[in-house]
């Protein structure tokens, strides 16, 4: 009997061995999102050592029945033991995390400590002479659209091996990375597996959500499988190689080594539907099950370009999009009374605004007439959706090449200084993607400026009854052309360099309305730069609010309708990201003349309220100014 159960305990403790054997030679390598600044974009949390947590004095562990039932403060790992449906609780809000969780990380750490990851070796009787060699990260918050206390997330290799002593013995035949409710695998040896000293896989946590990529990029999912919203790899990049703890594959050694490993509880506060803390590894299907699980791992993430191909991108508008629904998702669970009043309140401004004014009819000719609000918007659609369709549509191309154009400097600007040996990295990176927006918006604003002028011409034109095409009307415009350039840049220049101070973005918000009718004047009353500048600003004084509200409405639905179609693809098609974000840019360059359409009749309708208008009224004023 003695014999027996010493030989049961060396067998026990080669095997502890071999499984730590194993761990140690493929421990992963992590590459976390550099975050330059405290509270700032980036990754703050690493994978954390979760003996840190207990006997913590901000930790509670509370019971099932309800969010407030304290069972103890500061509980050890012996106080987890087979705790059923009970709850950890952090010091924060799920629902508005602030920089709490990240403090409390630096708190945590304060005392010592360094990036963890726990493996385990794990076998599944239906799946004979496989094995599976798993490691958990654990981080105290996801900061992703489902925001929630605490993380678990893992990486898994399979190999075609009985125990861990063979395992040793043989190279890995897959790897799946988790990633929100799926994974991704990859074949040992493939291209996009990247290894160290070549047994240990790179992991590329994505900013906030900690879901694992095998490579840095921005990568959509619109699957609660791939998650539902954009994971974010990209660098730079801080590499942590974290300690590895092996928890043993046999139930009642890991109980002993690791007795939290027993809990069947949740690791963060109670929260509504998936604002929920996670539940632990021994509770997660590939615990028990491995080889099954990995059976569904897919193939690939879907990685996309980080910027729209022409004009706004369908994958910035997705990302954008469903972090803003996610945001007021959030802002109703945490505060739903505040939040319908809110959006009550909205929604009746918005038919008080509509019924206000006078839609029909939408004459689009005479140009030089006044027009209410709605009329102006009504004449605007009617124009362009007019047998005179294709004439803006050939103007409004002009964002297409010009696309490619802001592509290609923005390419040669980011190569151009790396190859000059300029520091592409950290501030040097920040500053450098500075340049390259403002050089972007600095031609996209002189692009639209140009489809403003030819437009005018284009409508003035139509308006003496000529027939006119989309070349016609450029060279039309272009007859003013040095006068054109120098307002647009005069214009354009003032406004980025405002923009680029940040605090000074409201003086030039109220300059681009002062601004607003630049290219028309410039077109049609043969202004120069500085006497456009001025004539624009008297044309918007005492209009300000009118104009602004009318501009923003056409830039909002030519900026959206484009990207939202492109989105509405992403989640209803397969087909590639680049594509959609070609149809997403064609769409902003089609709506865009729009856009000009609607500015010219305000243009116009500002020349005959400020024309005919004296300061002492007659009752009944002429409806029009004639058109030179």
């Amino acid at each position: 009997m003695v014999a027996t159960a010493l030989f049961a305990a060396a067998g026990a403790g080669a095997s502890t061995r071999d499984e730590d054997a194993l761990a140690q030679k493929y421990s992963p390598v992590v590459r976390l999102v550099e975050q330059p600044v405290e509270c700032g974009p980036g990754e703050p949390y690493i994978p954390l050592d979760v003996d840190l947590l207990f006997g913590q004095p901000t930790v509670a562990l509370r019971g099932p029945w309800n969010t407030t039932d304290l069972v103890k403060i500061g509980p050890s790992a012996q106080d987890m033991v087979n705790r059923f449906e009970y709850h950890l609780d952090y010091p924060g809000s799920a629902l508005s995390p602030g920089c709490d969780y990240e403090n409390w990380q630096r708190h945590l750490l304060a005392g010592g400590g360094s990036p963890t990851v726990y493996a385990h070796v794990a076998t599944e009787p239906a799946h004979p002479g496989k094995l599976a060699l798993q490691y958990w990260f654990f981080y105290v918050f996801n900061d992703f659209n489902n925001t929630h206390e605490g993380d678990w997330e893992m990486v898994q290799l399979d190999f075609d091996a009985t125990d861990a002593a063979q395992a040793l013995n043989t190279e890995p035949t897959a790897i799946g990375y988790s990633s929100h409710e799926g994974a991704e695998r990859a074949d040992w040896g493939e291209d996009k597996l990247e290894l160290v000293d070549g047994t240990h896989p790179v992991v590329y946590p994505a900013a906030g959500s900690h879901a694992n990529k095998f490579g840095a990029a921005l990568y959509l999912g619109s699957s609660a499988d791939a998650g539902v919203g954009c994971d974010d790899t990209l660098g730079p990049h801080e590499e942590v190689q974290p300690v590895v703890k092996t928890i043993p594959s046999d139930p009642a050694a890991a109980a002993k080594a690791y007795p939290w490993i027993t809990f069947e509880g949740r690791w963060g506060e109670l929260q509504k539907a998936f604002y929920n803390g996670p539940t632990g590894p021994n509770l997660k299907t590939q615990w028990t099950e491995p080889i099954t699980w990995s059976d569904g791992w897919h193939s690939r993430s879907y990685a996309v370009p980080t910027g729209g191909v022409v004009g706004t991108g369908a994958t910035d508008f997705f990302c954008s999009g469903v972090e803003t629904g996610s945001a007021a998702l959030t802002a109703l669970v945490r505060d739903p009374t505040t939040t319908l009043i809110t959006i009550g309140i909205l929604f009746v401004l918005l038919v008080w605004l509509v019924r206000r004014t006078t839609w029909r009819p939408g004459v689009p000719l005479r140009l030089a007439h006044r027009r209410t609000w709605g009329r102006i918007l009504s004449s605007a659609a009617r124009m362009y959706a007019s047998r005179r369709a294709g004439l803006f549509v050939g103007i409004g191309l002009i964002f297409i090449p010009l696309g490619i154009v802001i592509s290609l400097v923005q390419a040669l600007v980011l190569g151009g200084f790396g190859l000059l040996g300029v520091d592409t990295s950290g501030e040097g990176a920040g500053a450098l993607v500075l340049l390259v927006v403002t050089l972007g918006t600095t031609l996209a604003l002189l692009g639209f400026g140009l489809v403003q002028a030819a437009t005018a011409v284009a409508l003035a034109e139509i308006d003496r009854g000529n027939e006119i095409g989309p070349v016609h009307a450029y060279r039309l415009a272009l007859t003013r052309f040095r006068p054109l350039v120098r307002t647009l840049l005069i214009g354009v220049g003032a406004w980025v360099a405002l923009t680029a101070t940040v605090f000074l973005s409201p003086v030039a918000l109220w300059l681009a309305v002062r601004w607003a009718f630049l290219a028309q004047v410039v077109e049609l009353e043969d202004a120069s730069a500085l006497g456009a500048l001025r004539r624009s600003g008297e044309l918007v004084r005492g209009r300000w609010f009118r104009v602004a509200s009318l501009v923003g409405i056409g830039l909002v639905l030519a900026l959206a309708i484009g990207p939202l179609i492109g989105a509405l693809l992403i989640i209803l098609t397969q087909a590639p990201f680049v594509l959609l974000n070609i149809v997403a840019g064609i769409v902003y360059a089609l709506a865009m003349p729009f856009v000009a359409i609607t500015t010219t009749y305000l243009y116009f309708d500002a020349r005959v309220r400020s024309e005919l208008e004296p300061r002492e009224a007659p009752a009944d004023l002429p409806a029009e100014i004639e058109l030179a």
